[in-house]
């Protein structure tokens, strides 16, 4: 399934995408309004899903609804760094001896065709495209070969960064955190239909410009390896959104620098998940709240 968190007439609520159309869940009682409740819910909203999906009942036409984030704050969410082969290549760095997580702060998260702003205190805005996966049961201390039983599904990322504030501080958080460098989506597919998510082409372009083309098998960490690492140290809630990495081809490596202008847009796909796009702004005046 494609799950979706949308907008129809002024309500937000969970859907799935099926043949260019939404399947709203909103009438039925085991699906729950919210993505997070849809995922805590988990056998019960997921099997009400797909029995709705098989009625042919309850279809909105994609084009007449709003697609947020699959997940517009999740409760945490996390990026690993150095984690494909292409990717430590052009750093010139070692390869990592154990996965380096940071945090990205939920409020930038953002949903497909929403605007990335360049932020008015730097023009260094970054572009790393990444599979996202969702962690779909609470868990901790999770051993590798149970950890696929633990992702609710995968989605596109936009890791987007300001590469002068990642580099200010050795946590990343600030230059990884602006509001709207956190773009997801457009869609959950949940884990049963990802046959391999190790094996899995991604592409990044800017405007026309392909920057990035690899495959998840580049990963150092695979997903099931991050997932056991991780919950060592916390408990992971249905929700949290953690990003695996990105390939080679970031702006900041290329000559001269391929930073993210107002005007262009990026576009990440990935293989048998769906495609992400987003325009790139200048941050808007209007934004001071005090």
């Amino acid at each position: 399934m494609k799950l979706v968190t949308f907008t129809h007439n002024h309500e937000t609520r969970v859907g799935a995408v099926v043949d260019g159309f939404v399947v709203d869940g909103k009438n039925n009682t085991r699906i729950p309004a919210t993505m997070l409740d849809f995922l805590s819910a988990g056998d019960s909203a997921l099997g009400a899903m797909r029995q709705l999906i098989d009625s042919g009942n309850g279809g909105i036409a994609l084009d007449q609804v709003k697609l947020h984030a699959p997940v517009p704050r999740p409760g945490k969410y996390l990026g690993i760094s150095l984690n494909y082969a292409d990717h430590i290549e052009e750093t010139g760095l070692d390869k990592p001896e154990y996965p380096s997580f940071f945090t990205k702060q939920s409020t930038c998260v953002i949903g497909p065709g929403e605007a990335i702003h360049r932020p008015k205190v730097s023009d260094k805005l970054d572009y790393e495209g990444e599979l996202a996966f969702v962690i779909g049961k609470r868990c901790r201390h999770v051993p590798v070969d149970k950890a696929e039983q633990v992702i609710a599904g995968f989605t596109v990322a936009n890791d987007v960064s300001v590469r002068d504030w990642q580099f200010r501080s050795a946590t990343f958080t600030l230059g990884k955190s602006f509001d709207t460098h956190g773009p997801l989506g457009p869609w959950l597919v949940t884990a049963d239909e990802i046959k391999d998510p190790h094996n899995l082409d991604l592409k990044t372009w800017i405007d026309d410009e392909l920057r990035q083309n690899s495959n998840t098998r580049q990963m150092i960490f695979n997903c099931y390896e991050m997932i056991a690492y991780l919950s060592q140290a916390m408990t992971l809630e249905p929700g949290d959104v953690i990003c695996t990495g990105t390939p080679g081809g970031v702006g900041v490596k290329m000559k001269p620098r391929g930073y993210m202008r107002p005007g262009q847009t990026a576009r990440i796909e990935i293989e048998s998940i769906g495609t992400l796009v987003n325009p790139v702004i200048e941050e808007p005046d209007n934004l001071a709240v005090y």
